[in-house]
């Protein structure tokens, strides 16, 4: 409920970590969660739940459904389920088996004017679940679960369809028994959706070589309150705006997608993830650059700053030689990898890197899915941890680094929480990268607002700079205060227009993405 994924795999933190926040930090007694989480009462007409059965979807409104529907997974979402406060569950969780149904669903909740969430594997860090309800007649969570099936796979176009509540590790499995992989890897992987990857814009930690999850879609169908949307005749189109594009990243808000069409690969042979030290960010950080635009560019590049790069060589208890650490991954042929290794070696050490063999990227694939494990682990020890993403062109890079940075550790030293902050690039294009923030600060009396201004201070640097307010976490709620001016009043007039036509009562993820 408040805590992440699989409870056998909860984390402890390492002494050395701990002896770190306890010298750096002025922890508090930590506060355990409390035990009883406080369910609003459901407010769901009987008439509207009705409505709702007729659909043939199944319809649950027990408590222990409407719980783990209750929020996503961001530092906030289980900041307020370990205080016992679950404001946002939904009256009732809808679980349709087929587009036909999702249709019907929505039809339903049209007509009686019911908020409706579509919920895939429920790892929103942004808000992204938590739905307007004032002026419903109530609220529900469209489950997806049950859209899990691999419908086509076209081993000629090297394309597959997918339901679109079918969980990242089942699709590599299905395509595996077939020599294929979509190669889509974000943190979340082991419990989201394509679904969810679409309509957020995923990028996985592979996407130096297999491209973001919306580049990855060719087809999307999609179900909304006045019929449905079939998208992606071809590759690419001349037929006009491609419409695919106004859907992903949709967050819901336009309609379900219910079937997710993507590109998918052959499943490498070989696979090498390599370690390489840099004396400083700057550096490391053009090293970057030079690879993302001119080659060889490996499936996996990252590079962290000094202070990630040290924190995590004292959780591993490896290296701790300074400078920064850049893990790249290489997957293909054996040729093909045996190629640009020595390709990749005579480059970077060209451009200042310092060779450290295979071990430090086997730590990185080993723990790569852990991290939020350990965030359980540092809000049980009275620790503040959360994280800011964003992206820009290399050339403001070096401007938003240290003004995001410098944002959230003033923010949080202000309310007597100095913070830990560290950066790392993991997404990489020929004309910019993303960059994700980590942040550690004692938790203060009350950590939502703690965080809250914290976030706000990060958001304004992203805005000042130049830089997007997401890169691949979304818009949920928490980004809206940036997102309209980010885009500019008439392309948000333009969505709105959309939304009137695909969902004109607005009984779609209202709050979300548009307000």
């Amino acid at each position: 409920m408040y805590r992440w994924g699989d409870p056998s795999r909860a984390a402890t933190l390492p002494d050395a970590v701990r002896g770190l926040l306890a010298s750096v930090l002025d922890l508090p007694e930590p506060r355990p969660p409390v035990p009883v989480v406080a369910l609003p009462p459901a407010a769901l007409p009987g008439r509207c739940l009705r409505a709702l059965e007729e659909s043939g979807a199944r319809v649950r409104t027990d408590d222990a459904a409407r719980l783990s529907h209750a929020a996503g997974k961001s530092t906030v979402d289980l900041l307020r389920l370990r205080a016992g406060v679950a404001a946002d569950a939904p009256d009732a969780v809808v679980e349709p088996a087929d587009h036909e149904q999702v249709v019907a669903v929505l039809r339903a909740c049209d007509a009686n004017r019911i908020a409706v969430v579509a919920f895939g594997g429920g790892t929103s860090v942004v808000g992204g679940l938590r739905a307007r309800r004032d002026g419903y007649a109530g609220l529900v969570a469209l489950d997806l679960a049950r859209l899990d099936r691999l419908l086509d796979l076209d081993p000629v176009s090297r394309t597959a369809t997918f339901e679109a509540g079918v969980r990242a590790p089942r699709a590599e499995e299905l395509l595996a028994t077939r020599g294929f992989t979509l190669g889509h890897f974000p943190q979340s992987f082991e419990y989201a959706t394509l679904g969810g990857f679409a309509a957020t814009r995923s990028s996985g930690q592979a996407s130096a070589g297999y491209g973001r999850f919306d580049q990855m879609v060719v087809g999307l169908r999609v179900a909304t309150p006045t019929g449905t949307l079939h998208l992606g005749r071809a590759p690419h189109s001349a037929a006009g705006p491609d419409l695919r594009q106004l859907l992903l990243g949709s967050e819901g808000v336009f309609g379900i997608i219910t079937e997710v069409t993507v590109q998918i690969r052959p499943t490498p042979a070989a696979r090498r993830y390599l370690g390489w030290r840099f004396s400083d960010f700057a550096t490391a950080t053009e090293a970057t650059r030079a690879l993302a635009q001119d080659g060889p560019l490996p499936a996996v590049l990252r590079c962290s700053d000094e202070v990630e790069t040290a924190v995590n060589a004292m959780g591993a208890g490896g290296d701790d030689s300074g400078g920064c650490l850049m893990i790249t991954g290489l997957e293909g042929t054996e040729e093909r990898v045996a190629a640009t290794e020595t390709a990749l070696t005579d480059r970077l050490t060209g451009l200042g890197g310092r060779p450290l063999g295979p071990e430090p990227g086997r730590a990185w694939l080993r723990d790569r899915f852990a991290a939020p494990y350990l965030r359980d682990a540092l809000l049980d020890a009275g620790v503040l941890v959360e994280t800011v993403e964003t992206a820009a062109f290399w050339s403001a890079l070096p401007g938003t680094y240290p003004a995001v940075r410098d944002a959230l550790a003033t923010a949080l030293a202000g309310r007597d929480t100095p913070a830990l902050v560290w950066c790392h690039i993991s997404h990489v294009y020929p004309s910019g990268a993303s960059l994700y923030f980590t942040v550690l600060a004692a938790q203060a009396a009350d950590p939502v607002a703690q965080w809250g201004a914290a976030k706000a201070a990060a958001g304004d640097a992203i805005a000042a700079t130049g830089a997007t307010i997401s890169h691949h976490h979304g818009i949920g709620r928490d980004h809206l205060p940036w997102y309209g001016a980010e885009i500019g009043p008439q392309a948000t007039a333009v969505l709105r227009g959309v939304k009137d036509v695909l969902d004109p009562h607005g009984v779609l993820n209202p709050g979300i993405l548009l307000g």
